[in-house]
Formats: C-alpha cells, structure tokens, sequence
C-alpha cells in the first residue's frame, strides 16, 4: 500500500522508523533506543531494512523477506542507509512520519539526500492501521482475554494493608508467568488516589471501603489490550461513590450501545458525556472518552468531542469514561470494541457490575 501511495504521489522513496510502524510493515518488533531502525520504502524498488547488526537474524526470522541491512556501534548508520539507498534509486523526494522523526534526524537525512524534498507520511500510515484484519482481530481477542484474566488476579490479590505495588506486582507476575507483557505501566490506585486520572502506584494501603481502580493491558502477538474496572473492597463507605460508579457504569454503556459504522466520534463522547452531565457529574469527566487501539496502545481514532470523523467496520478504540471527584472517588470503566459491519463487538469481558470483594 505504501509502494503504490508513493507512485500515486510521484514519491521517490519513504522512510518509516516509528518502531510499531517498522512491526506493521515486517513482523520485526525491536526497540532500538537510539541506534538507527527503519524501513525504506520505494516507488518503483523492493524495499529493505536497516537496523542494528545483532538484530538482523532477528528481523529476518520474524519473516521480513527482503534485504535487511545491519551496523554496528562503531560505524555510521546513515552512510550506510545512504549508500544502500543509491542502489536502489535516486531519491529526490521522500516520505517521513514528521511527528517521530526528531530535527537531527531531519537534518541527517536532508545532508544524505542532497536537495531532497521532505513530505509527510503519518496520515497514511495511521489509515493503513485504522481498519484491523481478521488475524489482527484475533489477535487482539486473545489480548482482551489476557487483561480480563489480569483484572482477576487484581481482584484476588486484594487484602487489607496491602499496597497498591503489591497488588501490581501480583498482576504482572501473573502475566509474566504465561509468557506476556503488559503494554503500558499498569495502575492500581486505592481509595480517593483513583480520582487522579494518570496517577502513580505506590505504598498506599488498601483500607475497607475503599474503591480500587485497574488500569492495565496485555500484549498478544505485537497487539494491545487496554481495560479499567473499578471495584469495591468490601462495601462502599457511602451513597455518592455507589452514585458515581452507576453514573460511569450507564456512561460507558450508553456509549457501547451507540456503536455503529457511520456514527462520528465526537457523537460518541457525546452520548457518554451526556450521561454524566446528567447525572451531575460532568465537571468531573476530564479526559475523551476514548482512543484507537492495535499495535500501539494509543493510536488512531480519537474519540474526543471535536472529531467528526465516522467510525467504519473493522475500528478498534476503547471506551472508557470516568468521573474523578477528589472528596469522594475515582472511577474509570473501560472496554475495548470492535465496529461490526452494524454494530459493535466488546472483546473485554470482565463484568461491569460493582464488584463487591469481601476483605480476607
């Protein structure tokens, strides 16, 4: 899709180095910190890689099928993905991503190529990754059953006293033991920590009473999962984060009902604002109601209030309101669907309902 992207823009050349668009691309997963990963693409030419030398077995075991290029500590990356390059094409005219490629790879780039006009390759990219194929679905299923089973081990872990690092600990363990890794820091936040929307997990201890926030994903086969439950430990200290819960729980399923190929996303986070605003709540929904999920953790669409662009069969997002109320509670529910051809598919399953955990 790329090469014929290129031909249609009389693009000489694209170079991709985002490391999940290098994985989409090949089926090679590395991080290379600050060592040179990328994959040139041509209009008219096979493509080939380049990345560090130690990695190239591994590039080519993943199944990348074309020229994979290695350097190592001691040699200049860019001379070598100039030199490569030339035995391919004149490249006059290249594509980047413009929102990874830093301003000394710019400058790198623009000395390699001399006088080469320098265009923008992210949107394509993004729509290239929009729209998830039944093997990517699949795969994203089995990362939905991972975190449903992660918020399990959550919920057993909970005991009085414990830490919020404890419990952490426990559930990336846990998934460490089948042989994953979770695809962002996971969270654990107890009692009013859970009203900060991104806060950190500590040595804060688990009381009775006390509503607990998960926030946590696994990976499967280079694809995310992303799901928040909250749940009580032993039964809530009052009526107002009962009223909270119930408010987040109806706003996150109001939202799942509405799912559809057609509907725009700011529609979306309408519909799940609404029920807060309703509720009373809304000064405390601080955040879109949800974003793209697959390779990365966060990727495309968006679903804030001021996107107007339809959802289409085949999206992946997450929808995940919440109210953040700093006296009272902190309460998240976040489930990941899949737009069917009319309507909606929720690949995480752990209930909604408050669960009440009785304290050990």
């Amino acid at each position: 899709m790329i090469q014929t992207y290129l031909k249609e823009q009389n693009i000489d050349a694209a170079f991709i180095t985002t490391p999940d668009n290098v994985f989409y691309l090949s089926g090679f997963k590395s991080d290379p910190h600050e060592r040179l990963l990328g994959v040139m693409v041509f209009k008219d030419a096979d493509p080939f890689m380049i990345c560090p030398k130690m990695e190239v077995p591994d590039a080519l075991a993943a199944g990348w099928n074309f020229k994979a290029v290695g350097h190592d500590d001691k040699e200049n990356a860019w001379e070598i993905l100039k030199n490569t390059a030339a035995q391919y094409a004149t490249v006059q005219t290249l594509a980047i991503e413009k929102s990874h490629v830093t301003v000394e790879r710019l400058e790198l780039l623009e000395a390699i190529f001399s006088g080469v006009t320098i265009s923008g390759l992210d949107a394509k990219i993004a729509g290239m990754r929009l729209v998830k194929s039944a093997d990517e679905l699949e795969k994203m299923r089995e990362a939905a059953k991972l975190a449903d089973y992660a918020i399990q081990v959550g919920c057993d872990e909970l005991a009085e006293g414990k830490t919020e690092i404890e419990v952490l600990s426990a559930i990336e363990t846990a998934i460490l033991k089948k042989g994953y890794y979770m695809s962002f820091d996971t969270m654990v936040l107890t009692g009013l920590n859970a009203a900060s929307p991104h806060g950190t997990p500590g040595n804060t201890k688990i009381q009775k009473g006390d509503l607990v926030l998960f926030d946590l994903g696994v990976i499967y086969e280079g694809y995310c999962s992303d799901i928040t439950r909250t749940v009580a430990f032993g039964e809530p200290r009052n009526d107002e984060q009962r009223a909270i819960y119930e408010a987040v729980r109806a706003s996150n399923e109001a939202a799942i009902n509405a799912v559809k190929p057609g509907v725009r996303a700011m529609d979306l986070d309408k519909t799940s604002r609404d029920v807060i605003e309703n509720a009373g709540y809304g000064e405390y929904y601080t955040h879109r109601m949800g974003h793209g999920l697959g390779i990365s953790v966060h990727e495309e669409p968006s679903m804030h209030g001021a996107n107007e662009k339809e959802v289409v069969e085949g999206m992946v997002f997450t929808i995940e309101p919440g109210i953040y109320k700093g006296d009272a509670a902190g309460v998240r529910i976040e489930d990941d669907v899949y737009v069917t051809a009319d309507g909606v598919d929720v690949l995480t399953s752990f209930p909604k309902e408050l669960q009440i955990i009785e304290p050990k």
